[in-house]
């Protein structure tokens, strides 16, 4: 088991980008491992900063082991989604939905957009991950079922960071587009831009990252004509 100082070292490079006098981001205290009886964390954070992505997170060894995923999860097995690898997170992080202001480290709109438990199918995850390939079960609300991460060939310094995020053939796997279908937080059922406006972020910024539906897409314009236009027509 680590150490509580080993632990703190994993969130050395997520406490360095950040100011947490002006972030309300949580700080973060790594946490021991759990007994293996317990459940583990999973959540998905759907964040607009200068980009729309999903943050994927799975709790693991007493942080948060996270993929910034840009167009988000897929529940098509023939889909595979792009899943950069960034620092791991507090444990609290998982609760965290609001605003990170402007100028900061990841500034915009944070959302949790789906959470649950996850379990490994390895029995290492710790060698999985090194080889390059976790295969695992999520019981979210709106992922289920068993999916994979692979680490793929990237393009330069970040070569090592670029994995793949894809959803094994099951009863849950869909043509949906989840993120389309599902746009709502889990916990207060709100679109960003709703997020946004209660916290005091940017709400035509994060309503951008919010899907156009019927309820929300304006109607056309009915062009009107000029009145000599109108008579004439009538006549016809």
């Amino acid at each position: 088991m680590l150490q509580p100082e080993a632990l703190l070292m994993k969130l050395k490079e997520y406490r360095k980008k950040r100011h947490f006098d002006v972030s309300p981001e949580p700080e973060g205290q790594a946490e021991l491992s759990k007994e293996k009886s317990a459940r583990l964390i999973y959540v998905v954070q759907k964040h607009r900063a200068s980009h729309l992505h999903y943050d994927f997170r799975l709790e693991w060894n007493g942080t948060l082991l996270s993929w910034a995923v840009p167009k988000g999860p897929s529940l098509d097995p023939s889909v595979k989604r792009l899943a950069m690898k960034v620092e791991d997170h507090p444990i609290e992080y998982a609760n965290f939905e609001g605003i990170i202001p402007k100028g900061e480290y990841g500034g915009g709109t944070v959302m949790v957009w789906d959470r649950g438990t996850w379990e490994p199918e390895a029995e290492d995850v710790d060698t999985a991950l090194r080889q390059g390939e976790l295969k695992f079960t999520l019981h979210g609300k709106k992922l289920r079922g068993s999916w994979v991460l692979v680490r793929t060939r990237g393009y330069g310094s970040r070569s090592d960071r670029s994995w793949l995020l894809i959803k094994h053939r099951d009863a849950y796997a869909s043509k949906e587009d989840i993120t389309i279908d599902a746009p709502r937080s889990v916990v207060s059922n709100r679109l960003l831009a709703e997020i946004a406006r209660d916290e005091g972020g940017e709400v035509e910024e994060a309503a951008t990252g919010d899907p156009v539906t019927k309820a929300t897409r304006r109607a056309p314009e009915k062009k009107t004509l000029p009145r000599s236009q109108r008579a004439r027509s009538q006549k016809a």
